[in-house]
């Protein structure tokens, strides 16, 4: 096994600076390079400001000093790591140390990276005998500080005998299921799974702000009893350990001064507008989308979610708007007060479920392009490596799904693609729907904002019917466009156009 003692580290922001100290606390010396000199001077302040890792993050100002930070170790093969903005940064820095890369070097880039930029970079650096790795990192900054959850795909031998063994030292660790890091597959593989996981997670995270949108507006909740609520739905059943559920218990409960009641919460502050994907600092909402309709997997939770982020990020528009109409607003609801517990457990069963809608859409995504491109990805390893340094841990959930997909990877039959048609899934769906549909009727009739609660509502809904009304749109097309159909009569069920037409209207 390699024993690495230096990494190089391009990107000196929140997740490249706190990755270069937990590596320095593993016993590597750290190179840090970042176009933007106060950045790294930040980090390597702090890093000094820690005796167990002083002078063991050096910092640099250009590529070429940097490069040769590594002539004075014996290491072999030399290891960096790019912690930078997706898109043609990465270029950038590339053709920038392209000179200074020796063959066998490898090269992990640890950003959110639109996948097939990262396999188009495996072509490029395999040219100069360059391995390079797409790797997920979730988590956040503070998990890239303690250990994330690593999602790495690209050469398979160079992962399995040179960077798993290593990453597994650093990463994130359940106390029951182990080291957070898989190989998840060969080409862009890796990238994929991390663009999918933060597609779940904007489903996730719409889910919880509607919850807590509901409570408070709906029912009149201070952000102390919404905390609460939220801390305890994490301790037991369906939403056990959800990591976005208890952090929003501790955001909701968080004053500006912790030991005075009368403080102001620093929730109140905050403006109502997420602009990280509007604003193209973030790209991996966008490409969920895109890539669930570009092959065709269903996800309105993910979808609905991500709209719902880029209509918040126009707030001028929205403010202008909004002086043009006499829409309603979210108003208290009065029908509650006699049945507000009942009313709070099926706002967590709906929630719940809804969570579920987003795990599902975004894992049969991963799970077609797996199918379409060879990849091999073993959704149960997936599931395992996001149940500790993940935005979407979830400990009940991993524990539905991930037997699931075990037991169906243990046969010779086709992968699951479709994890919908397995009983189990069936049931839950079956037992919360309910709850899910009491939950967005009364949301709508009250003003709430239920967008992604309610897509997952009729996702549930359409994905389990037989009988659509597309038949009139199917109507129409061939009407208009002659796109032919299929008769009831011969019960067609493969995805192919029909044979017949009608001529509609006569010339």
């Amino acid at each position: 096994m390699v024993k690495f003692t230096r990494i190089g580290i391009i990107g000196a922001g929140s997740m490249g600076g706190n990755m270069s100290m937990l590596f320095a606390e593993h016993g590597l010396q750290v190179s840090l390079y970042d176009i933007k000199e106060k950045s790294v001077n930040a980090v390597v302040e702090m890093a000094n400001e820690n005796e167990k890792i002083r002078n063991k993050v050096i910092g640099y100002n250009d590529y070429k000093t940097f490069m040769k930070s590594f002539d004075n170790d014996k290491q072999q093969p030399r290891l960096l790591l790019l912690s930078i903005t997706h898109g043609h940064p990465a270029d950038e820095v590339l053709q920038s140390i392209r000179q200074y890369l020796h063959k066998g070097d490898i090269i992990l880039d640890g950003g959110n990276e639109w996948y097939l930029d990262t396999e188009r970079r495996q072509k490029e650096m395999a040219e100069l005998g360059v391995y390079f790795i797409g790797m997920g990192v979730s988590g956040g900054y503070q998990s890239a500080r303690r250990g994330a959850s690593l999602s790495p795909g690209g050469d398979k031998k160079i992962l399995d005998n040179v960077i798993l063994p290593f990453l597994r030292t650093l990463c994130a660790k359940s106390d029951k299921y182990g080291e957070c890091v898989t190989n998840v597959g060969p080409d862009g593989s890796g990238h994929y799974v991390k663009m999918v996981h933060n597609g779940i997670e904007q489903g996730l995270l719409s889910i919880t702000c509607e919850a807590w949108g509901i409570l408070r507006n709906l029912l009149g909740f201070s952000e102390d009893d919404i905390g609460n609520i939220f801390i305890d739905w994490t301790k037991n059943n369906e939403l056990y350990n959800n990591f976005l559920l208890s952090i929003g218990g501790e955001i909701c409960t968080r004053r500006y001064e912790d030991d005075d009641s009368s403080s102001d919460h620093v929730l109140d502050d905050i403006e109502d507008k997420v602009v990280q994907d509007a604003d193209d600092t973030e790209g991996t909402g966008v490409w969920s989308v895109q890539e669930a309709a570009r092959v065709h997997v269903s996800s309105p939770t993910i979808a609905a979610a991500h709209l719902f982020r880029i209509a918040s990020s126009n707030r001028l528009d929205r403010v202008k708007f909004n002086k043009l109409v006499q829409l309603e607003k979210p108003r208290l609801a009065d029908e509650l007060k006699q049945k507000t517990n009942e009313f709070i457990e099926d706002l967590r069963g709906a929630v719940y479920i809804s969570f579920l809608a987003s795990f599902i859409q975004g894992c049969n995504l991963i799970a077609t392009t797996s199918h379409a491109k060879k990849w091999h990805i073993k959704m149960s390893e997936i599931i395992r490596i996001w149940r500790a340094g993940s935005i979407v841990q979830s400990d009940y959930i991993s524990d539905l799904l991930q037997p699931l997909y075990l037991n169906g990877e243990k046969s010779d039959d086709e992968p699951l693609i479709n994890i919908l048609l397995l009983k189990p899934i069936a049931a839950e769906i079956e037992k919360y729907f309910s709850k899910l549909k009491r939950i967005v009727l009364i949301g709508i009739e009250y003003g709430a904002h239920v967008p992604a609660l309610s897509a997952s509502l009729e996702y549930f809904k359409y994905v389990s019917s037989a009988d659509l009304p597309t038949v009139f749109m199917e109507a129409e097309l061939d009407y208009f466009g002659a796109h032919a159909y299929d008769l009831k009569s011969e019960n067609a069920m493969d995805v192919k156009k029909g044979s017949h037409h009608y001529e509609w209207k006569k010339p």
